[in-house]
């Protein structure tokens, strides 16, 4: 096994390394003057099996592209099978047709990959998982939940009894669900309205949620307008303390300053983007998680077990 990082999350790819207790293959990823992006691989990868770590976060074309440059030079260096570990899954929004005229952004990056050689994928908590459907080659889609929950049972030792899991929105109840239940708590909704692509209005909650503790998850978060909208809209109706949960947490300046500024007591994410950092945010890692996995593919070992809570 080899592991190759890109720029996108050179201390993830460090972490991932360190739980398989190996180095980093020798590479050089830089940029020339214009801005093209230069790749040379400096360690044989003949006959091996090499897991390129780049996750498609901001700057995601960049990233995305470099992604296939790296593939291209360990194909013809004959790699013997490549893999492409993109822990967070850019353009995944984009993946139907919602408005007229438009494109299918997250069927184009699949078959990009599928184009440049990339032979495998292995990707954390998509956000439509039906993307899966999008690729011709096989896609290992991992979930964040089973470290997540491990986190907050510690973390939240003291809120168990009086806690809420709350999604903020109705297609992320099955993950609340099964946060919830795996938790032994109850769960409600918050139905919301988008405006734009920054503001989001919470117009009802279904559920019991006064006098409770509150979680709410969701799969991502970039401008934090959903969390800090539901946030406050479970004060209203009465919450005392308040808490968010996502897997990916791509944090531009204004959602750091939306979520400092709010009533969320924390945000718990994963270390799925380099972005994931700001005041109140924790960060749980799932470098041992991704590392697992890759140990399971390299040796045709299940990955099923690595979804037990």
């Amino acid at each position: 096994m080899k592991i190759i990082a890109g720029t996108a999350h050179t201390d993830l790819a460090r972490s991932v390394a360190k739980s398989l207790k190996t180095e980093l293959v020798n590479a050089e990823v830089s940029a020339f003057p214009d801005g093209e992006t230069f790749v040379q691989i400096k360690d044989n990868v003949r006959g091996e099996d090499v897991f390129i770590i780049q996750p498609s976060c901001p700057p995601t074309n960049h990233n995305i592209m470099e992604l296939l440059i790296i593939v291209d030079a360990l194909r013809r260096a004959s790699a013997e099978r490549i893999t492409a570990v993109i822990p967070f899954f850019g353009y995944a929004r984009q993946d139907r047709k919602d408005r007229p005229r438009v494109p299918i952004t997250a069927k184009l990056v699949a078959n990009l990959l599928s184009a440049s050689g990339v032979n495998r994928v292995l990707t954390i908590d998509l956000h439509a998982a039906q993307i899966q459907g999008f690729f011709d080659i096989p896609v290992d889609h991992l979930y964040a939940r089973p470290e997540v929950i491990k986190h907050l049972r510690v973390r939240l030792a003291d809120e168990l009894e009086n806690l809420v899991i709350v999604s903020p929105d109705v297609g992320g109840v099955k993950n609340a669900r099964a946060i919830a239940y795996a938790l032994g708590v109850d769960f409600a909704i918050v139905a919301k309205h988008r405006v734009s692509a920054t503001k989001v209005e919470a117009t009802n909650i279904v559920g019991v949620v006064k006098d409770k503790h509150c979680l709410i998850v969701d799969d991502m978060t970039e401008t934090g307008g959903t969390l800090c909208a539901a946030a406050t809209m479970l004060q209203e109706h009465g919450a005392k303390k308040i808490y968010a949960g996502v897997t990916h947490a791509i944090l531009n300046d204004l959602a750091r300053e939306r979520i400092q500024n709010s009533n969320i007591e924390a945000l718990f994410c994963t270390d799925t983007t380099p972005q994931a950092y700001g005041p109140k945010v924790e960060t749980i890692s799932v470098a041992n998680m991704i590392g697992e996995a890759m140990h399971r593919i390299h040796h045709g070992e299940s990955v099923t077990s690595l979804f037990d809570i």
